[in-house]
């Protein structure tokens, strides 16, 4: 079955309890819908989170701009990865929140999220595992940037530090897009002590020592960065390149 098949109709949103739960995993994380009335921390399986969808200003979560688009996260069937010559490492799971939306404002949230995640993304079912042993998994949509969609930018795989520059670089009328990257690790490893992202972490290693370095170049009253400070920058991030 290919990821396109997986698609859900308006029609299926719906779960068997009636409810309609969807499963966030980038911004939603920390900037959650309208009119939920659960949030249940919790993992996906058999796809693997990263930051290969381009962010355009169209978009609400502006990270960039048409001339210079930031990125954002999209999921990918593990499957697939497999084929990609990815070298960060990969996480079995995929963890983020479920959310429950109130019965009454389901069709409200759906025409909201459609809007909020209309840069490429599609509906798709997935199985939420919920983070307390033994509770039931969660049948919910989620949106995903498949790689056929205009604004995947994985295939080929970026390059690691290439991809951890633009992100550093890119900004928009809702401001840095690192600021996304430090949000979405920040809140990951807020979910519970499991819900680190192998990606994730790796990307903000890189921006923060990008924006360390930054500041010290750019500083009113600098000194010249010594040889030391310059080969510790390097060696971290040759640290990064062979671990990643």
């Amino acid at each position: 079955m290919t990821i396109e098949e997986k698609t859900v109709s308006n029609d299926q949103i719906l779960n068997s309890n009636n409810e309609f739960w969807i499963f966030g995993y980038g911004s939603l994380i920390w900037k959650p819908p309208p009119d939920f009335d659960r949030r249940v921390p919790g993992y996906i399986e058999g796809y693997v989170r990263r930051f290969w969808q381009v962010n355009r200003n169209y978009s609400e979560d502006h990270r960039g701009t048409p001339e210079n688009p930031g990125r954002v996260v999209t999921l990918i069937e593990r499957s697939l990865w497999d084929t990609l010559m990815d070298h960060h490492s990969v996480d079995d799971t995929v963890w983020g929140i479920a959310y429950r939306i109130e019965s009454s404002k389901v069709e409200n949230v759906k025409e909201y999220l459609d809007i909020r995640e209309i840069n490429g993304y599609s509906v798709h079912q997935v199985d939420v595992h919920q983070s307390t042993p033994n509770s039931p998994t969660i049948k919910a949509i989620v949106y995903i940037g498949t790689p056929t969609n205009p604004q995947f930018v994985g295939n080929p795989p970026p390059n690691a530090e290439e991809l951890a520059r633009h992100i550093y670089h890119s900004r928009g009328p809702s401001g840095e897009n690192r600021d996304y990257l430090y949000q979405l690790h920040k809140s990951l490893l807020e979910l519970c002590p499991e819900s680190s992202d192998n990606h994730v972490s790796d990307l903000q290693h890189r921006v923060s020592l990008i924006e360390k370095t930054d500041r010290m170049e750019s500083h009113e009253n600098r000194k010249p960065i010594s040889q030391t400070d310059g080969t510790n920058y390097q060696e971290e991030v040759e640290k990064l390149n062979v671990s990643g």
